[in-house]
């Protein structure tokens, strides 16, 4: 298992931080607290008042509810971040987002609504309401 890789994507060094491989595939929602890379598959959906890090080979089918989030992977579900959504070159985000700043590199594929509220904290609860919505296939 070569960790170089995965331990790459974070620049600062973090005493609690969580690593799930390339080699892990859960089914069910996956909780943590403070920080956690996931390079795995997962079916179900992540809940976390922390920061994600999915990286490369991360395969998400369902909804990731977090305080901030960067994408290498794929997630296949809608996306809401209290804060700061990123999604790397190589990401693919089909789904809805929700953040209150959102940076979208080029080569990311989303397909999908966004919702930008950079004045106030996106909820986890979704909202009815018409939303300021942009389109993105890049």
């Amino acid at each position: 298992m070569n960790l170089n890789n995965i331990t790459s994507l974070v620049s600062e060094p973090s005493t609690s931080k969580n690593i799930l491989t390339s080699d892990v595939e859960l089914t069910g929602t996956l909780k943590f607290d403070t920080e956690l890379i996931f390079d795995g598959k997962l079916d179900g959906e992540i809940i976390s008042e922390g920061t994600l890090i999915l990286g490369k080979n991360a395969v998400v089918k369902g909804e990731v509810r977090t305080k901030s989030v960067t994408i290498h992977g794929t997630v296949n579900g809608n996306v809401t971040v209290q804060e700061r959504c990123e999604l790397k070159s190589n990401a693919e985000l089909l789904g809805d987002l929700k953040a209150m700043r959102i940076i979208i590199e080029e080569g990311t594929t989303f397909i999908g609504h966004s919702e930008v509220t950079p004045t106030k904290t996106a909820s986890f609860t979704r909202s009815s309401a018409p939303s300021q919505v942009n389109e993105n296939a890049a």
